[in-house]
């Protein structure tokens, strides 16, 4: 069975190539020293939060960049105490994780947090770069829309019940407090994403048939604007490749684990 994630459908519905080139052909792309360097340190953000919802003592390391982790962590946690005080009508699941067989496909799904109680259940999510101006490609995004969709089919939760929240946690230059953006999830919501992730898993199947069977190429984007920041451009006979533009990426590579075929 195939197991799918938030990042592999964002992938797909950016642009079905770049899955093929990326998971099929497994052509590699370099990543920059500083993507990694990011990489590195919201991975490292992500187990420190995780240490302390399980009670574990937070000691900075000797490595500047481990204190300045280790500073954004406290800097956090003192911003939004609410957020982090236990109640004795709720629990708290750091890193939980989830699967949902839907379509002939598994679904693997992993929660920063997860805060439930009997009438309601709070997906948060940390985000480890900059605040985006304005929330729309957060919500089309597919964690926004699979992570409570997994939630309301595994759980005993109606979609009205279920929130998903992103808290920004890098600090701000301007000293300002940690921002949020909360997404309330709907029985409305919850069948559109029923029907457009069949639809997205159809075509998936369909193109996965062809190249298995003829090795027909997964189709293109149609849009020629992800092109202009991709490193298959040139393969794809797309035109010049552009430098990133700096700005948060619609799927990041810490997002996208690997894919069982």
């Amino acid at each position: 069975m195939l197991h799918l994630s938030q990042g592999l459908l964002n992938l797909l519905t950016l642009c079905p190539r770049k899955f093929q080139y990326t998971y099929l052909d497994q052509l590699n792309v370099p990543i920059a020293p500083e993507q990694q360097e990011r990489i590195n340190w919201g991975n490292r953000f992500h187990l420190l939060m995780q240490q302390r919802e399980l009670g574990l003592k937070l000691d900075p390391e000797g490595l500047p960049e481990d204190r300045q982790i280790h500073h954004s962590v406290e800097t956090f946690i003192q911003s939004v105490p609410e957020l982090f005080s236990p109640s004795a009508f709720s629990s708290r699941q750091s890193e939980h994780g989830r699967s949902l067989h839907f379509q002939g496909y598994l679904f693997t799904v992993i929660y920063d947090l997860l805060i439930l109680d009997r009438h309601e259940a709070q997906i948060l999510d940390w985000k480890t770069y900059p605040r985006p101006q304005k929330p729309d490609w957060l919500l089309q995004n597919w964690q926004t829309r699979l992570y409570p969709f997994v939630l309301a089919e595994t759980s005993e939760y109606k979609p009205d019940q279920i929130s998903m929240t992103y808290w920004f946690v890098q600090p701000s230059p301007d000293g300002l407090k940690p921002q949020c953006f909360k997404f309330s999830y709907s029985e409305a919501q919850h069948q559109q994403t029923y029907q457009d992730l069949t639809t997205l898993l159809d075509r998936f199947t369909h193109s996965l048939q062809r190249y298995q069977e003829t090795r027909q190429p997964f189709p293109q984007t149609q849009s020629l604007k992800p092109c202009e920041v991709c490193a298959f451009a040139l393969r794809c006979q797309r035109g010049q490749l552009q430098p990133p533009q700096d700005e948060a990426p619609l799927v990041t590579l810490e997002e996208i684990p690997e894919v069982a075929l």
